[in-house]
């Protein structure tokens, strides 16, 4: 085996093979800073079954304030703005992402590397927050309209080439609308979402209650609950059922998103950097299938077709697959 390159052990050495200089000169910023892009748009697309189903029940709650519902309603619909209130993405970044802040120390070593990304972009980085997760797991997050956070792991372990590949891919999904679009269909879906666990709920007890009274009983629960379903089908036009099918939807929709954000990143210079982080994060996902197998007695532990389709994720072979382009030595 030929000995590695002087600095390949070493993630924050100079030599190492995925290190990039952060000294740039002038900042040339783009004129399109945002754009909302096709899987952005099918995102607020598809979710628009559970948004009108949301309405429904904000505007079967709002029937009982009688003259204020109507201000309720319209509250709620102006709630979504509350993603891009910058004391509110804090609120979010810290109590339902688990972000912090970084520390001095960590803030000089993000901060280089951020910049060299937003300037190979054109995008004036400012208009962005960094955050940190405290987590030995290799990942980042982009979420509502302005926070950028990398685990711990991502900082400490990564070269800072592969470092800026990540944080690059992250900049995809808010330069393409991704992380906009995805948190606000999700808020507008809550009120939906809670209905249906509250009705699965009563009708699990339904059901249970049905048992006590042997066929009969289940025979009576069958018929209400297909009288429901006929009741609600034909006065909301079959809305439940696209309901049902909006997840696939919206994982496929979350697949094509991370390709583009790949995509981004390679569009940079950083695809090759990018492919060394996509084969370490596949490494980590195989070390976590080999421990599941071996509490399993050995035997792998295999997810369903219906568990794959609702993947948010694309799998590491087609991540792959399309970086080789980027990846490919150009002709002369």
């Amino acid at each position: 085996m030929p000995p590695l390159p002087p600095g390949a052990g070493d993630p924050h050495d100079p030599r190492h093979p995925h290190h990039i200089s952060t000294d740039h000169g002038r900042i040339h910023l783009a004129a399109q800073q945002r754009r909302t892009d096709a899987t952005a748009v099918g995102s607020l697309l598809l979710h628009l079954p559970n948004f009108l189903g949301s309405l429904f029940v904000v505007g079967l709650l709002s029937l009982f304030l009688g003259g204020l519902g109507f201000l309720v309603i319209l509250l709620w619909l102006a709630s979504g703005a509350l993603i891009f209130h910058r004391p509110t993405e804090s609120a979010l970044a810290r109590h339902v992402l688990r972000l912090r802040y970084p520390t001095p120390q960590e803030r000089a070593k993000l901060e280089p590397v951020w910049r060299e990304v937003t300037a190979r972009a054109g995008v004036d980085g400012r208009t962005y927050e960094l955050w940190v997760e405290d987590s030995d797991h290799l990942n980042a997050v982009a979420a509502a309209g302005h926070i950028v956070g990398v685990t711990r792991f991502a900082m400490d372990r990564l070269p800072n080439g592969e470092l800026a590949a990540v944080m690059a891919h992250e900049l995809g999904h808010h330069v393409g609308g991704h992380a906009w679009a995805g948190l606000l269909g999700y808020w507008y879906a809550l009120p939906g979402r809670l209905a249906w666990r509250l009705l699965r709920g009563v009708t699990t007890v339904m059901y249970k209650v049905s048992r006590a009274f042997s066929c009969f009983g289940i025979a009576f629960f069958g018929m209400a609950v297909m009288g429901l379903a006929y009741v609600t089908i034909s006065s909301l036009y079959g809305l439940p059922l696209l309901i049902l099918g909006v997840p696939y939807a919206l994982a496929a929709v979350g697949r094509r998103a991370e390709l583009r954000a790949d995509q981004h990143a390679a569009a940079l210079g950083f695809a090759s950097m990018l492919a060394a982080v996509l084969e370490k994060m596949h490494q980590e996902e195989q070390q976590v299938q080999a421990a599941l197998t071996l509490r399993n007695g050995g035997v792998p532990v295999a997810r369903s077709p219906l568990a794959k389709l609702l993947t948010s994720h694309p799998d590491y072979h087609t991540r792959l697959h399309h970086l080789q382009p980027y990846l490919a030595p150009q002709g002369h």
